[in-house]
């Protein structure tokens, strides 16, 4: 079946091989039969898949645009055959379309693109994260046109390359639904129709652009590659040239779809022979070159087009144009070859002579001869050398004097311009002098119009070209600004998914090692060789080191060795049955960690951001008892401290002053307690810390501060604590003074501590109504709570939760008081009540009230218990609790002391009478 020539269309599968295609001839896998017939070389076969109907169908992008090459400061404009491979993104360059391997290739995958007017007419860059790449289209339309088709087959790949495979998870697809598939609808920059004559098949049957000399297209960057496509070409048309008397009969190759079959049998017969061989036989490279003639050849379509003989001898012409300055420029490639030849066979020949001589002292002449000839070739470099930096001397001076030759030059230009305007001006003077003044004026006034006619005219122009290179540069960063806001949904999805799998792999490990440690306490009474087994898995998992793993792999939010402040992440317990508990307590850290952060830390994190000037609120109250973030934390500290304890300038300088002139009576024990003070903190761990002598001078300065208490042992943990936040002493000195002497009651830190017991008794009129059933185990098992939480009461938890927890306590305890202790005390309880009831041993509960609240983890889940699942008490109903208890502590205080006096009265009235009797009995034993 014959078909004509409007139902034939031409497919540009790779550089220099067009490809006809017709629906009707298809075959039953959709590939049609010319796809078939024409197919690319076992070296293009590993640069270009074979596309199916519906792809070859699709308009390749192809064409000539001239590249910027810069060689130092020379830039000179090459002419490249560019082709756009749509698997991979990529813009692959050529000398030629007629060449089989690129010169180069620009990935657009994560190129930008831009056009500025004041380059020039046609001139576009595109810039990857590597470097940029300068081209010229021939015109304002084939640059458009280039723009336009690069960003729409970059939106096209980065869509495809953004989806996940089928199967992933929920979470990661559920941002991207409805996104794949994203139409850019915004009307930026209106479709440009195709420049025929400048990019795709017409511009591929046209000869290549010519450069001003031969050598100036070659790129001297890629000799290896210019070699491999000029033999292709020449071994092609040598072949091609004898097989045929006339090169442009095109009788020969006209198709004939009924022989299709013979050709590709003929064609796979040569196939099979490059294989076996290594090399392309004769015959293949015959077929191709013949198809590529009747298909692509420069001027085939004309001359089968045109009837007159005059139109086709110009055709040849120019083709023979062509050939001519490719053969000029391969005899320069050759000439150059030819002196490599010859100086690689001088060395050849030198070398034999040495392989052939008889005796070493012939060799030894070679060799002699041969270190002459260096020294003579360095000698002569030495002299070239020197010679060219004479000449470089003689070339600088020479600059500077044609330098100021320039000069003069344009000072004698601007004086005869300067003279010409004055005899223009004496001109016209004169010739409105002889001539009508009404036409003088006539003239002036046309000549001015036609002048502001044409400055309007340049003007539309240049308003032109900026409304283009508006239009195409909002395209260009609506586009880039949609693929950047995919790819942040979609890293989003993905951390959001490791974050899960990260903390579903801690509970994983911690559940793992908390049964390790239930068969640790059951060892003895396990045989031999499950003990034994038990024993190993237990020192693996205490081999096991969490900085180590982060280091390993990918790591969302890393367990590190210390925390923002200072503080141990994982517990260094002296005994030996607890360091499996420490790593435990760590994986539970972070898991807890990695299933807030974006849930819950994230969204508190921008509230505080949100947050401007600071002022006492429902809000911020809530928002502080939730945790305040560890940039907001010092910030509003200070705020809380400086509303109810307004700092004394120089009150703090003056203190530190009166402790060193005067040693105060509580200064040896504020250095026995500077080295107990948060031993699992680094700031305080050594004596060489860098926080000791801040510490020191804090807690001197407040004992003068306060005589009635001067020093008390736990205020060292507090200002400690305060000194890790803020960082600032003095600021650290009045959030001490704020603590003692406003939030805390008075005497809680005297002597006696009398109102620290009160606060104990309180504390368990409250355990006994909140958690009846835990209260009655204790009574049951005669333990005495106060023995436990008088220490959490005294430093607000300092050493008893662990630092993260420990901090949002803080929080709170600073803005609403000690009720705060009070709630978070019941709420440990709480938390492990079901734990501490299954111990039915006085001993083991002491043992593990000890250290339970170091495995508390969730700090989430205990301020939920302590504000919101614990009925709430009012500040006054604390105050009458404590008034109660203090009056009968003080009572029974006041009995003590009088039985305490009694006693003593009674032994000083029976002193006498006991010495005799004691000295009586010594002389008896005598």
């Amino acid at each position: 079946m014959k078909k004509g020539p409007e139902s034939r269309a031409y497919t540009l599968t790779a550089p220099g091989n067009l490809v006809e295609s017709d629906p009707d001839t298809n075959s039953n896998n959709g590939t049609s039969v010319r796809e078939k017939d024409i197919r690319p070389s076992p070296r293009e076969l590993e640069n270009v898949p074979l596309k199916t109907s519906t792809e070859t169908s699709r308009k390749k992008l192809c064409g000539y645009l001239n590249k910027l090459g810069i060689k130092g400061p020379i830039k000179t404009w090459k002419s490249r055959w560019f082709f756009y491979d749509e698997n991979k993104c990529r813009l692959l360059y050529y000398r030629t379309a007629q060449d089989i391997n690129p010169l180069g290739s620009i990935d657009l995958s994560s190129a930008s693109f831009d056009c500025k007017m004041e380059n020039g007419e046609g001139v576009f860059e595109i810039r990857t994260l590597s470097r940029a790449f300068t081209l010229k289209a021939i015109n304002k339309q084939a640059m458009m046109y280039w723009l336009q088709q690069l960003q729409m087959r970059r939106w096209e790949f980065c869509n495809t390359q953004s989806r996940f495979p089928v199967g992933s998870s929920q979470l990661v697809n559920e941002p991207l639904a409805g996104r794949t598939n994203v139409v850019d609808n915004e009307d930026f920059l209106p479709l440009v129709k195709t420049p025929t004559e400048a990019v795709g098949l017409k511009a591929a049957s046209l000869p290549a652009p010519q450069t001003s000399t031969a050598l100036q297209n070659i790129s001297l960057k890629h000799p290896w590659t210019e070699i491999q496509n000029t033999v292709y070409n020449i071994c092609g048309s040598k072949q091609f040239w004898g097989s045929n008397e006339n090169v442009f009969s095109f009788d020969e190759f006209q198709e004939h779809p009924e022989n299709v079959d013979e050709e590709q049998e003929a064609e796979g017969a040569v196939k099979e022979e490059t294989l076996e061989d290594g090399r392309m036989g004769p015959r293949l490279n015959w077929i191709r070159k013949a198809r590529w003639m009747n298909s692509g050849f420069p001027g085939s379509e004309e001359l089968s087009r045109e009837k007159n003989s005059v139109d086709k001898v110009s055709v040849l012409q120019q083709q023979i144009l062509t050939l001519t300055e490719e053969v000029k420029s391969q005899k320069e490639l050759v000439k150059l070859l030819h002196k490599a030849l010859e100086a690689a066979q001088q060395e050849k020949r030198v070398s034999s002579m040495y392989l052939t001589a008889a005796e070493d002292k012939d060799r030894l002449e070679l060799v002699r001869h041969k270190v002459r000839q260096i020294a003579n070739l360095t000698s002569r470099l030495e002299a070239l050398e020197q010679e060219k930096k004479e000449l470089e001397q003689i070339l600088t001076l020479r600059d500077s004097h044609i330098h100021e030759l320039k000069e003069h030059v344009q000072l004698l230009m601007e004086k005869n311009h300067a003279k010409q305007e004055v005899i223009m001006t004496l001109t016209e003077q004169m010739a409105r002098e002889l001539s009508d003044p009404l036409q003088e004026a006539n003239t002036i006034t046309v000549e001015t119009l036609y002048k502001q006619q044409e400055e309007i005219e340049h003007l539309k122009d240049d308003i032109d070209a900026y409304k283009t290179q508006n239009q195409f540069l909002n395209s260009e960063i609506h586009q880039v600004t949609q693929l950047w806001t995919s790819v942040a949904e979609n890293e989003k999805a993905l951390l959001m998914k490791c974050a899960c799998l990260q903390a579903r792999n801690c509970q994983m490990e911690s559940k793992y090692l908390t049964v390790l440690r239930k068969l640790q306490e059951a060892v003895p009474g396990l045989p031999n060789s499950h003990a034994e087994l038990v024993k190993n898995l237990i020192q693996e998992a205490l081999q096991w080191d969490v900085k180590e793993e982060a280091e390993e792999g990918f790591n969302l939010n890393p367990v590190s060795e210390y925390d923002e402040y200072g503080f141990m992440t994982v517990p260094d317990y002296e005994i030996e049955d607890w360091k499996l508990l420490a790593k435990i307590q760590a994986l539970e850290i972070k898991s807890n960690k990695l299933r807030s952060q974006e849930i819950v830390e994230k969204p508190l994190r921008d509230r505080w951001n949100s947050i401007g000037e600071l002022n006492p609120s429902a809000e911020l109250k809530s928002l502080i008892r939730s945790g305040i973030p560890v940039e907001h934390r010092q910030r509003v500290w200070r705020w809380m401290v400086s509303r109810h304890c307004s700092p004394v300038p120089g009150h703090y300088q003056r203190l530190l002053g009166q402790s060193r002139s005067t040693e105060h009576p509580a200064c040896r024990q504020i250095e026995l307690d500077l080295p107990r003070t948060l031993t699992n903190n680094k700031h305080f761990s050594s004596p060489t810390s860098q926080l000791i002598p801040r510490l020191r001078r804090v807690l001197l300065a407040f004992s003068w501060h306060n005589p009635a208490i001067g020093y008390c042992q736990g205020l060292n943990r507090l200002a400690a604590v305060a000194l890790l936040v803020l960082e600032d002493e003095e600021s650290a000195f009045w959030c001490l003074v704020y603590i003692v002497e406003n939030l805390m009651p008075a005497d809680y830190y005297s002597e006696t501590l009398i109102t620290s017991q009160v606060d104990q008794r309180v504390f368990k009129d409250f355990l006994s109504e909140k958690l009846p059933c835990l209260m009655a185990h204790f009574e049951q098992y005669r333990i005495d709570v106060s023995l436990i939480t008088f220490n959490w009461f005294l430093v607000a938890f300092v050493d008893s939760l662990v630092s993260d927890i420990l901090l949002r306590v803080w929080d709170a305890f600073l803005y609403e008081g000690t009720k705060v202790i009070f709630r978070y005390a019941l709420a440990i309880f709480k938390y492990n009540e079901e734990e501490i009831l299954r111990i039915h041993d006085s001993v083991e509960i002491y043992q593990y009230l000890c250290f339970f609240t170091r495995m508390i983890t969730d700090g989430r889940k205990l301020m939920n218990i302590a504000f919101n699942d614990l009925n709430p008490f009012p500040m006054k109903l604390l105050r009458n609790r404590r008034s109660m208890h203090r009056e009968e502590l003080e009572a029974e205080l006041c009995e003590l002391e009088q039985i305490k006096a009694a006693y003593v009265k009674e032994r000083a009235e029976q002193g006498p009478q006991d010495l005799e009797e004691v000295v009586s009995e010594e002389e008896e034993e005598s």
